[in-house]
């Protein structure tokens, strides 16, 4: 297959049909994650408590596959684009069996301490029963999540945007129609509960990886998963974890922010607690399209790179600067305009929904500069500079914002902590220009 057209086609057509896909199927998983968690909360507030706690892991495990899988997709597309076609099949082949191995060792070492963590965290032994059983299913199917999120990283990488989409909502459709029938006992399925959720999960996934090998062998894609090329090799596999560790530590970074946030605010409020964790809901949404679009680049700007078409890599990058912030402003308006109604959405109480107000009104003064950082950190992954990607992610997730958030609150208030998100973003996004510039 020829992939000249990531060097050829006019540029924002290209970058919007590489991103648009990606949009859709992130769209849909933040539809999925919603519905799943509605019909676990049928089942109780216990159901639901368990579904939370093991929920970190799940995330852990997410993480450790995108970020290797974001190394993977940068590795390829540069050397296909340096028309070094056997350097890109090493990578998708040692690729896939890293992502084997990280899947065995995270069932293994999950599953050991899983009983650990859960009372780190819950005292209530009926919650914790029903997250063991829930997180002992899941846990399972770790294997097929990274090598699924590989083949997607992979997909992506030659610029098969619309298989990765296709795959994807197909899991997710699969989860989402067995989840009432396997908890609930719906027809042929008995009647499981919480296992039923976890079941239903592990076969969505299972799904899009099935997809996704048919897509592979029916059709084939310019790199090639072969035996020859599975002996480990130092600069293939440095090359994959050189981008892969940062950016899997870019995803784990939020957490550490969302725990230091929730101790500062607890001190005013648990409904300021409640808040936060509302407003990261709605920030799935609001940065969506944004994270689509840093997705839909990064093959495109590690294509070009390895051609040597660097100015072409800069119209690429200043094209996709201009349509995330555009979605960024986007997102600001419409925090201006229905606020309480997005707050709504999550509590009727008055008082939760007043605070989230003035809060939603704060943070979105930083939504279109945030758009500065989250795309210089992308170009940069897309260039296989995964340390200064994680430079910026750790000044926009700890070095600036969680300092002042504790100095702001101290002589503002709970307004305070607002108030640092938007100039942690000011500051991260002159940094992050500095940095991708260099």
């Amino acid at each position: 297959m020829d992939q000249s057209f990531m060097k050829e086609r006019k540029i924002l057509p290209l970058v919007l049909s590489m991103s648009l896909p990606m949009v859709i199927s992130m769209a849909v998983n933040a539809l999925y994650n919603i519905v799943d968690s509605y019909f676990v909360a049928k089942l109780s507030e216990e159901a639901m408590t368990a579904l939370a706690l093991v929920y970190p892991i799940q995330n852990l495990i997410t993480a450790i596959g995108v970020g290797i899988g974001i190394g993977i997709n940068a590795g390829i597309a540069y050397y296909l684009g340096a028309k070094k076609q056997t350097t890109a099949n090493q990578i998708a082949t040692q690729g896939i069996a890293l992502s084997v191995l990280h899947g065995i060792l995270l069932t293994v070492l999950c599953t050991a301490g899983l009983w650990k963590f859960l009372k780190g965290f819950s005292a209530d032994l009926e919650v914790n029963l029903m997250a063991i059983t829930y997180g002992n299913r899941v846990l399972l199917f770790s294997v097929v999540i990274t090598l699924g999120i590989t083949f997607e990283k992979i997909f992506q990488s030659v610029g098969k945007m619309k298989v990765s989409m296709f795959s994807m909502i197909c899991g997710c459709l699969i989860n989402i129609l067995l989840d009432p029938l396997m908890i609930f006992g719906i027809g042929p399925f008995p009647a499981m509960g919480i296992a039923g959720a976890a079941y239903a999960t592990g076969i969505g996934q299972t799904a899009t990886l099935l997809i996704y090998l048919i897509f592979y062998f029916a059709d084939p894609i310019p790199v090639k998963i072969q035996l020859k090329y599975l002996k480990p090799e130092k600069h293939v596999i440095s090359r994959i974890y050189a981008v892969g560790i940062p950016a899997t530590l870019n995803m784990a970074l939020p957490s550490l922010l969302i725990s230091s946030l929730n101790g500062i605010l607890s001190g005013f409020s648990e409904k300021y607690v409640l808040v936060l964790g509302v407003y990261y809901k709605l920030q799935t949404f609001i940065y969506l399209s944004a994270n689509g679009i840093i997705q839909g680049i990064r093959p495109l700007i590690g294509y070009n790179y390895g051609a040597g078409e660097k100015k072409r890599v800069e119209k690429i990058f200043r094209t996709a600067l201009g349509l995330v912030l555009g979605v960024m402003a986007a997102g600001m308006l419409i925090s201006w305009l229905i606020p309480g109604k997005l707050i709504g959405l999550f509590t009727v109480n008055e008082e939760t929904i007043r605070i989230g107000i003035t809060a939603l009104h704060i943070i979105s003064f930083g939504f279109i500069v945030s758009g500065v950082s989250v795309t210089c950190s992308g170009a940069l992954e897309g260039l296989g500079k995964g340390t200064p990607s994680f430079c910026i992610a750790l000044l926009r997730y700890v070095i600036v914002i969680i300092p002042a958030a504790f100095l702001f609150g101290k002589i503002l208030g709970a307004n305070g902590v607002w108030l640092a998100f938007p100039v942690a973003e000011a500051l991260t996004a002159v940094f992050a220009i500095i940095l991708y510039q260099r």
